[in-house]
């Protein structure tokens, strides 16, 4: 299938806004030009983020501040993505100035030609039996509890249109990687994986990214998007056939 430019910056960027599930834990702020989560149980990140702001210049400075006061009353680990078409146009310095601190992305594509072999690496899919193994390398390998985030990944299995696919990475029996997947209609999302350190260099994080191209093909899907620091899983990323279309970046605070 041809991808014209337009429709390709389209899964990549305003598709992956709705990479979440909703749930009872999770409160969804959204008007025009402005999509919020905010997560009071996952105090040390995830699900706390401004994904996406269109702000009048005027208002910008106000808006920020309410918005950074509650985050940091809840005491809350969040995030601030700011894509090219958030706006006012120096909103990322504003939120440097107060504080945050600032990771450059890479939004990232690649097609499906051809599916990728199996790897040695032993990869298996999420489920109920394994689900405590796969928290545990979450809390591991990001170095935070991971109890909190349990309800929500039960929630992710529960999904009855089965978006969300998770996956855990073995050398012999123990568990030393996770990464993650939504399906959309006409592309798949590539979420957070993360190997252990001690295991890092040994093709790992290349068996999951080939599971979840692998994965993407059986449902049907000819393109796998992605946001990727630059620092880090962008230059791996693209020796497995990925290109860049887009930087931008993402401000962190507490």
């Amino acid at each position: 299938m041809h991808w014209s430019h337009d429709e390709l910056m389209h899964e990549l960027l305003i598709v992956p806004r709705r990479a979440f599930l909703p749930w009872s834990g999770t409160e969804v702020i959204e008007r025009p030009g402005w999509l919020q989560l905010v997560t009071p149980s996952f105090r040390q990140g995830g699900l706390n983020e401004v994904v996406h702001a269109q702000l009048d210049a005027s208002e910008a400075d106000a808006v920020i501040d309410a918005t950074l006061a509650r985050y940091r009353t809840l005491g809350l680990r969040f995030r601030w993505t700011v894509t090219p078409d958030c706006r006012p146009a120096d909103l990322g310095q504003r939120l440097e100035q107060r504080g945050l601190e600032r990771a450059e992305l890479l939004g990232m594509v690649r097609t499906i030609d051809e599916v990728p072999a199996q790897d040695e690496v032993r990869i298996e899919r999420v489920g109920l039996a394994n689900l405590s193994e796969y928290l545990a390398t979450v809390g591991a390998g990001w170095g935070l509890d991971p109890a909190p985030f349990e309800p929500y990944a039960r929630a992710q299995l529960a999904d009855p249109i089965a978006r969300y696919a998770l996956f855990l990475a073995r050398v012999g029996e123990q568990p030393v990687a996770i990464a993650g997947c939504i399906a959309f209609e006409r592309s798949l999302y590539l979420q957070g994986g993360v190997v252990l350190p001690e295991f890092r260099q040994r093709g790992i994080y290349r068996a999951l990214t080939h599971a979840r191209l692998r994965y993407a093909a059986s449902r049907g899907l000819g393109l796998v998007t992605t946001h990727a620091l630059r620092s880090s899983s962008a230059p791996l990323l693209e020796r497995l056939g990925f290109r860049s279309l887009v930087e931008f970046s993402s401000y962190r605070g507490r």
